[in-house]
């Protein structure tokens, strides 16, 4: 086994964070505290082959390993969690579904766009009383003739309310559980479909999109359908899968960043005729901060390998998901302490690391759910 980073991975690490500190950083704080979604980043993230990410070159994607892409997202995590959270939707979730599922038709026609960041997507799954519990969704497709009418309502869906394309998971059938669940693609001005942004002010990720989307009578024809009747809950589960490795590197690039953040203050800020680094409990914590990074940078990596190598890697995704967002959330928590007051506020940005890594917990299924998947890959099948 060899860890260095290097070659290509490098130059693709290297990349990524000349990209988010020379195009993000300058517009992070502000775009958070107007919860500003600017579409020209978009293109921008598109030409850096950011958005391209793993998906096929022959599609318009950027043919990176796993590993690759779970090093650039670290870096824009580090930077802006929002972006991150775009590229992971964007590529993971609706460019590796339509690579999954799509025709050839579908894939050659929609894909370039997408890597291009000429097309935002979306991926509309959640609803209000169907998150964790998905077999459960309540929206409806029915036919009619040869096409689909569709009803319901989605929330919390990112970019849900600027995407030019929409992949909506309905049931045709609410008695057949998750196998009636299947994926259309609906066209973000279909005639019927209104969207409205959240209530409330979101926690953290506020410079991203999210948005309600309610559905009433929406038609589509029998091409809109995305893989066959009943094959959408595997493929939306498998893409959740490749969302967790995007949010596990996210958070360790939110570790990243408060790392970087509490070395430069412990260097700087002095007390009692002295740097507060050279107390034992600044150190402890920063010490703390360092051994969490390292861990489950590693652990995210490794997912990303054994994808790269062809397994599966459920329980791999899961721990690497659970265990970043985890240091993560506590990173956040101590670089605000270890500030002081100047943490508690927008100047700096420890704050807005802490409100996005509480997101972490909860995206692509929260730390509870990832626990009970660790568990079941752990335990026996039952006969």
């Amino acid at each position: 086994m060899d860890f260095t980073i290097q070659g290509e991975d490098l130059r693709i690490r290297e990349m990524a964070r000349e990209f988010a500190l020379q195009v993000l950083a300058p517009y992070a704080r502000a775009a958070d505290e107007n919860r500003h979604f600017d579409r020209t980043k978009v293109v921008e993230l598109g030409r850096a082959g950011l958005l391209g990410g793993f998906l096929p070159r022959a599609l318009g994607g950027s043919g990176w390993s796993m590993t690759q892409w779970a090093l650039a997202l670290m870096e824009l995590g580090a930077v802006d969690s929002s972006w991150r959270g775009f590229c992971t939707v964007q590529t993971a979730l609706c460019g590796g579904l339509l690579w999954k599922l799509g025709r050839a038709d579908q894939q050659q026609s929609l894909l370039p766009a997408l890597c291009a960041g000429e097309r935002i997507f979306a991926f509309a799954l959640t609803e209000p009383e169907a998150g964790t519990d998905v077999a459960s969704l309540q929206t409806r497709a029915r036919r009619d003739g040869d096409d689909w009418i569709i009803d319901g309502t989605k929330h919390w869906i990112t970019n849900g309310g600027v995407a030019d394309h929409i992949i909506l998971f309905a049931t045709v059938d609410p008695a057949l559980g998750k196998k009636g669940i299947t994926a259309f693609l609906i066209p973000g001005d279909a005639p019927g479909l209104t969207r409205r942004p959240v209530e409330g002010m979101e926690l953290g990720h506020r410079a991203s999109n999210h948005a309600i989307l309610r559905f009433e009578g929406v038609r589509v024809a029998a091409t809109a359908m995305l893989g066959e009747v009943g094959s959408g809950f595997e493929a939306g589960m498998a893409g959740l899968e490749n969302g967790r490795l995007g949010v596990a590197a996210g958070a360790v690039g939110i570790q990243m960043a408060c790392e970087q953040a509490c070395l430069q203050f412990a260097s700087a800020r002095k007390q009692f005729g002295k740097r507060i680094g050279d107390f034992q409990l600044i150190q402890e914590a920063l010490t703390d901060m360092h051994v969490g990074l390292e861990s489950t940078r590693l652990l995210t990596l490794r997912a990303a390998s054994l994808r790269d190598q062809g397994h599966e890697a459920l329980r791999e995704l899961s721990v690497a998901k659970y265990a970043a967002c985890e240091a993560a959330v506590k990173a956040a928590d101590q670089a605000i302490l270890l500030h002081g007051a100047r943490g508690y506020s927008s100047a700096f940005p420890v704050e807005r690391f802490y409100r996005d890594a509480k997101g972490l917990q909860i995206y692509e299924g929260t730390a509870h759910i990832q626990r009970v998947i660790i568990a079941k890959t752990l335990l026996p099948r039952t006969q």
